[in-house]
């Protein structure tokens, strides 16, 4: 298996968008892909680890989508060696919310999103660094489209970030910086 690193993320990048199907983005009509493309582009700058590439593409799928962690992994063993399939698929998992209303319905969302920053403070450096370019995008996602929403949204954010210190530092601070913005 000799694929270059364009052509792993090519067809990263088309299997989570079949993943995601006709699911749109929140705000903007766009298709839902747009926004895994943008986190992995983001983490692009900072690293060329392809699995933690591969995994800002997947980031949401087992949230999302019906397909399911073993489908995930048949499909990257065509693409990479075990050890990054591995790699790729353990991120994916991190950043799989596990605070979720459907398996906590008697949960607030508060209390959630607090277990669920105290639980990404525990995840790979490589996940909290694809976590860091997930909340820098959708912050600016919310920020220009629910000015509302956007200040509570930006604090739960800064609750994760300070909670994850481990990925990339550079990055971190520029989500810390925009989160700051928002939340003024």
């Amino acid at each position: 298996m000799h694929h270059t690193q364009d052509t792993i993320l090519s067809a990263v990048r088309d299997f989570a968008n079949r993943a995601h199907g006709d699911q749109r983005r929140r705000y903007v009509d766009d298709p839902y892909i747009v926004h895994p493309v943008r986190v992995m582009e983001i983490c692009r700058a900072y690293t060329q680890d392809i699995a933690t590439l591969c995994a800002a593409l997947l980031h949401d799928v087992l949230e999302d989508t019906p397909v399911r962690e073993a489908a995930i992994r048949t499909f990257l063993e065509t693409l990479m060696a075990e050890a990054d399939v591995a790699r790729t698929l353990q991120m994916v998992v991190e950043l799989t919310d596990v605070y979720t209303h459907e398996r906590h319905p008697r949960m607030k969302r508060k209390e959630r999103r607090a277990r669920e920053a105290e639980r990404l403070g525990t995840v790979s450096a490589e996940a909290q660094t694809v976590k860091y370019a997930d909340i820098l995008d959708n912050t600016a996602d919310i920020a220009q489209n629910d000015p509302n929403f956007a200040p509570v949204y930006a604090r739960e954010c800064q609750a994760i970030v300070n909670a994850m210190d481990r990925g990339d530092a550079d990055l971190r601070r520029r989500a810390v910086a925009a989160l700051a913005e928002v939340v003024q």
